[in-house]
């Protein structure tokens, strides 16, 4: 792994993206917005809502975790790095079939992208080394899955993916804050 163990590089992760934890807030507040669009005007716009949101989660993420005193980028020649680079193409390959299902079904959608969205979280255990990524992932699966076989409307959906986010966010923002303190009493670290 070049320069880094696997440990240190993961380490870097959470160093430069405090845990993730800006990426997770944005990305609430961004199925929240799509709820209440969803709610307030059309479900199809809350799809399209949620699509051009989620365009930006990753910017406005950047912002976040510099504005949180954290870097908010990953030390040039880390692995890790292509790992969540590459996990975002097929994040983009999903989407495209999660827009294609709600043509047939539009309660589909934002199940389905729960899913994706859980999906991508599984893998972020390993790029920050971090077992609540599995809890998170597993519990936007899940859901995903219920809401599906609910049909629930797809404001609801959107909602719960909202407060999941936020909710597991507030979580590991503790973690996160945690670690960058250790870092800052911490000689050279």
């Amino acid at each position: 792994m070049s320069a880094f163990t696997f440990s240190q590089a993961q380490a870097d992760m959470r160093n430069g993206y405090l845990c993730g934890v800006p990426g997770i807030w944005v990305s609430g507040a961004v199925w929240l917005v799509a709820a209440a669009v969803a709610f307030q005007f059309s479900h199809q716009v809350g799809v399209l809502a949620l699509l051009a949101g989620g365009m930006v989660i990753h910017p406005l993420a950047v912002v976040l975790a510099r504005l949180l005193g954290s870097k908010g980028k990953h030390t040039a020649g880390n692995p890790l790095g292509r790992l969540a680079a590459e996990g975002t193409f097929w994040l983009l390959a999903g989407i495209a079939i999660a827009y294609g299902m709600q043509v047939l079904r539009l309660e589909w959608f934002f199940p389905a992208m729960l899913l994706l969205i859980g999906g991508r979280y599984l893998t972020f255990q390993t790029l920050y080394g971090m077992k609540a990524y599995w809890g998170l992932g597993g519990v936007l699966c899940s859901v995903g899955m219920a809401l599906a076989v609910a049909r629930v409307p797809a404001p609801v959906a959107a909602l719960a993916g909202g407060l999941i986010e936020v909710g597991f966010a507030a979580l590991l923002f503790n973690r996160a804050r945690r670690e960058a303190g250790a870092r800052a009493v911490v000689p050279g670290a």
